[in-house]
């Protein structure tokens, strides 16, 4: 998006000091700046504002500022976040007239960034459309997408992520999102909001800040989501394998890669399902995305190659064939109890002599010993051999990084090995060199 230094001082109360200059995007990481964007240094581990001079270096056109300006072009305000969330906002109504109320909001504790992944595919069959990058859904990422967005842009989706009470509803501030669409609530940063009923209060903000006239789109076979319809003032969609999802999987297969093959109903017709990734909960991501296109007015068919083509973020069910001969699961992203129960019943669907989980730290918890043996628990019912790798919580001895990254290079043809954990737990290294 492009803007003028003084477009930003106005947007956000602050003051201009030097020349009005023309800016394109933002960003509030001086490594990966590119010249002409506005830079935001924001207070967090370390202060943004000591890396100034290195956005000025690499060629920011201006930057926000609560300290003595540092010469260029800047704008000075008491306090950088709350005016780059300011900002966000401003950006959200800029682009109103081209989106047309195409402002998708996804969240969720589990397949959020999966099912934005595929909700960018199935949107972008029949709009231009402009996504987080990565996983940037908190109140620094999610502004910073939509300054970041391209000025023909005609439809945005936003993942939002959660982490106590009242911060979806601050993202919706800014995103203004008339599609709301809940994936699950699960036991994920249950630490932070004290319990399960917690996460749904706090995923609920997504729909309850819909407007009339716009769709909230929930999971039909999570019972917590379903409660939502009765939050929202707008229109309700489902989607799921209940018999009363509006979207619903009749049938679904798996090939030797347990890729589904599906057959889904829904308001618009009938339309099959070829998916690219493994797993049923992806292809149960994907009927949201199918959800979305259908209000959107996107052709079902369309959209559904379209889905099948996506691109899946990070380390996300991603297999491959080692050279020992055995096949890998790499879903090292991140990993809660709902997400650890759905990658080892993809990894049970494998045809394999054996099957082994590579199982690190599932983290921010509210009582982690008992979830993690309950995912020890039903990985045993699987037939699922668990490797608890630098986490005694399971119960079982743990092994060290190093002796768990060997036993994974030898592990012979006909096994099938996944390793899962929550990002802090820094399991994607195990996949590294393989």
């Amino acid at each position: 998006m492009r803007f003028m230094a003084a477009d930003v001082a106005r947007a956000v109360g602050g003051e201009l000091v030097g020349p009005n200059a023309h800016l394109s995007g933002v960003s509030f990481d001086s490594r990966t700046l590119t010249p002409g964007q506005l830079f935001v240094p924001i207070i967090d581990q370390r202060d943004g504002h000591d890396f100034i001079g290195d956005a000025i270096n690499r060629g920011a056109g201006a930057y926000l500022t609560s300290r003595e300006p540092q010469g260029r072009t800047s704008i000075r305000v008491s306090d950088t976040a709350a005016a780059l969330l300011e900002l966000g906002k401003w950006a959200r109504g800029k682009l109103d007239d081209r989106l047309q109320n195409r402002v998708v909001g996804v969240t969720g504790s589990v397949g959020k960034t999966s099912t934005k992944d595929f909700i960018v595919g199935a949107v972008g069959a029949g709009f231009r459309v402009h996504a987080n990058v990565r996983s940037l859904n908190n109140d620094f990422g999610l502004p910073t997408t939509i300054l970041n967005a391209p000025d023909a842009s005609e439809a945005l989706v936003l993942e939002m992520g959660m982490r106590g009470f009242g911060e979806i509803a601050k993202l919706c501030r800014v995103a203004n999102p008339t599609v709301g669409v809940v994936t699950a609530v699960a036991s994920a940063h249950t630490e932070r909001v004290g319990s399960i009923e917690g996460v749904a209060r706090a995923k609920r903000e997504l729909v309850e800040a819909l407007p009339v006239s716009g769709t909230a789109i929930l999971n039909a076979d999570d019972e917590r989501v379903v409660a939502m319809a009765d939050a929202t003032p707008a229109k309700v969609l489902t989607y799921g394998q209940s018999v009363d999802a509006d979207v619903r999987m009749v049938s679904c297969e798996f090939d030797d890669r347990a890729r589904a093959v599906a057959e889904v109903d829904t308001p618009w017709g009938a339309v099959g399902l070829r998916m690219q990734v493994s797993g049923r909960h992806m292809a149960h991501n994907a009927l949201a995305a199918l959800c979305v296109a259908g209000v959107l007015g996107v052709d079902l068919r369309i959209a559904s190659t379209a889905i099948s083509s996506a691109k899946i973020s990070g380390s996300r069910m991603q297999m491959r064939d080692l050279t020992t001969g055995a096949l890998l699961i790499d879903d090292s992203y991140n990993a809660n109890p709902a997400s650890m129960r759905a990658a080892l019943e993809t990894l049970e669907i494998l045809p394999a002599k054996r099957r082994v989980a590579f199982c690190g730290l599932m983290a921010e918890l509210a009582d982690p010993e008992r979830e993690h043996r309950a995912i020890r628990k039903i990985a045993g019912q699987l037939g699922i051999e668990l490797v608890a790798v630098e986490t005694n919580l399971y119960g079982v001895e743990p092994v060290g990084f190093e002796a768990a990254k060997a036993m994974l290079g030898d592990l012979e043809a006909g096994v099938a090995a996944l390793v899962k954990g929550s990002k802090v737990a820094g399991l994607s290294r195990l996949c590294e060199g393989l």
